[in-house]
């Protein structure tokens, strides 16, 4: 069972530090085109506290909700129209994959009470995996090195190396043959 961690009350820093990345992210990083200017873009992830390795491909149009949650290592591409919702830490390795509208969420509510509090668990995505177009991976889920998460597919529970998951709920499908 994953164990969330639940989150303190807002502080005014952290607004405030929101609404500054918001604003950044809307007026110096959205509008640049997507063929030039990557290197900006990982700047200005990075002047917020994101930990970005070399060569890494990051699309204008990707939502990064808290970039001081946000790792990613060397190699790693993030398509168009991705949504990286960073209430935790997102732990990206290298030469990972993900592809458009993918969504990636850190952050849940606790349906137990009627007050539904934050809840929240880190997200781990190994390297080499491959998160295909309009997937959803939920709070607490690790994909394992050189995985693949099918197209439309929704992780609730973590993925072992080389494995090749798909549907909603995800399940196995079979295991991933390298050259």
């Amino acid at each position: 069972m994953v164990q969330f961690s639940y989150r303190k009350k807002f502080t005014f820093k952290m607004i405030f530090v929101r609404f500054v990345w918001e604003l950044i992210y809307y007026l110096f990083f959205k509008t640049t085109p997507r063929w030039c200017l990557n290197n900006w873009r990982v700047f200005l992830l990075k002047i917020f506290g994101a930990k970005i390795g070399y060569g890494c491909k990051i699309s204008p149009n990707c939502s990064v909700w808290a970039p001081w949650n946000l790792e990613i290592g060397n190699k790693t591409a993030i398509a168009s129209n991705v949504d990286i919702y960073s209430m935790d830490k997102i732990i990206i390795g290298n030469n990972v994959t993900i592809s458009q509208y993918a969504f990636i969420c850190t952050g849940s509510h606790d349906t137990r009470t009627t007050r539904l509090p934050l809840k929240t668990k880190k997200i781990e995505i190994s390297d080499y995996a491959w998160v295909c177009a309009k997937s959803i991976i939920l709070p607490g889920c690790k994909i394992g090195r050189y995985s693949i998460v099918s197209a439309g597919s929704v992780c609730f529970d973590s993925i072992g190396e080389k494995n090749i998951v798909s549907g909603n709920p995800a399940k196995f499908l079979k295991k991933r043959e390298l050259n």
